[in-house]
């Protein structure tokens, strides 16, 4: 009999996403031919991840952890919103958002941590699953954010269970205020990030490319008008200025009571806490934003296989 090593069963593992014994009883059959061991999971109807791979994945859900002080979200992708319903599924993405806590959200670090309950990493748990519920699936990221005192506070819009969800929010909310006061409000705000999804918590962190491309969108605008520069220039500021009011957290009017904005709602709120209070940061995950899903015409693909 062959000599079969944790590295063969390893790389058997990567190429086929099939169960780590599944992978050493092929490599026993095989007497250690990896590509003869690859066919013979294929003929179980093992080899599920390899063949799945190449799918776009940009459904699943978005899980999100608080507690206390800080706060994990995480996106983990799968091909179907039916997948998304799965129990299975749904606990899976519950573990690795707690996981992700533990870790601060680093996303690296979270596929390197071993699985709750499990010897396999994140990653390799995640690629196991791929071959048991038959679908491409992916931790696409995650994120963590904390304050040294106050409340980390979690919204979860389309909550399919708790914690998890189609648009995942963490707020912190530092202050030595009331923190059932402070709870109250980091959950407005972030309810309101979830509506409106700000770039930035202040008008300093706006990414200078971004707005930089406004001006000049705004610039080549302007000049349509045939104004002259000194115009021209004081309408691109006017402008400016309203873009911030749209893009920016503080300055955003506030989905709870439009008449203010959130930084004056904050400042409210400091007299009901008993304490200033400061939004020093959020993050907002958007289930599949940014992913390019490929778009198929069913009876096309009917036709060409019709026509074999």
């Amino acid at each position: 009999m062959a000599d079969i090593t944790a590295g063969m069963v390893k790389e058997l593992r990567e190429k086929t996403g099939a169960g780590m014994m599944d992978c050493k009883s092929a490599l026993n059959e095989t007497q250690g031919d990896m590509e003869a061991a690859i066919d013979w999971l294929r003929t179980k109807g093992l080899a599920k991840a390899a063949k799945k791979s190449g799918r776009v994945a940009a459904e699943g859900l978005v899980g999100v952890v608080a507690d206390g002080t800080r706060g994990a979200l995480v996106e983990v992708n799968s091909e179907t919103d039916f997948v998304a319903r799965n129990e299975n599924f749904q606990t899976m993405v519950t573990e690795i958002a707690k996981t992700a806590l533990g870790v601060n959200g680093d996303t690296e670090k979270l596929l390197a941590t071993a699985y709750p309950g499990s010897a396999l990493s994140v990653k390799d748990y995640v690629t196991e699953q791929v071959g048991t519920i038959g679908e491409n699936m992916s931790v696409r990221r995650a994120g963590s954010i904390s304050v040294s005192d106050g409340i980390v506070a979690a919204y979860v819009h389309n909550q399919v269970v708790p914690g998890l969800g189609k648009i995942g929010v963490l707020v912190g909310v530092e202050s030595t205020g009331d923190k059932a006061k402070l709870a109250e409000l980091g959950k407005q705000i972030a309810m309101h990030i979830a509506a409106t999804s700000p770039l930035a918590t202040r008008r300093e962190e706006v990414d200078p490319a971004v707005v930089e491309r406004e001006r000049n969108v705004l610039i080549a605008e302007a000049k349509e008008s045939g104004r002259p520069d000194n115009i021209i220039e004081k309408m691109v500021e006017g402008r400016i200025r309203k873009f911030y009011e749209e893009v920016v957290l503080l300055s955003q009017a506030f989905v709870v009571n439009p008449d203010l904005t959130v930084e004056k709602a904050v400042k409210e709120a400091e007299a009901a806490a008993g304490a200033p209070i400061n939004v020093v940061g959020f993050i907002r995950f958007q289930l599949g934003e940014g992913i390019e899903k490929v778009e198929t015409d069913f009876a096309a693909e009917v036709a060409a296989a019709a026509r074999g």
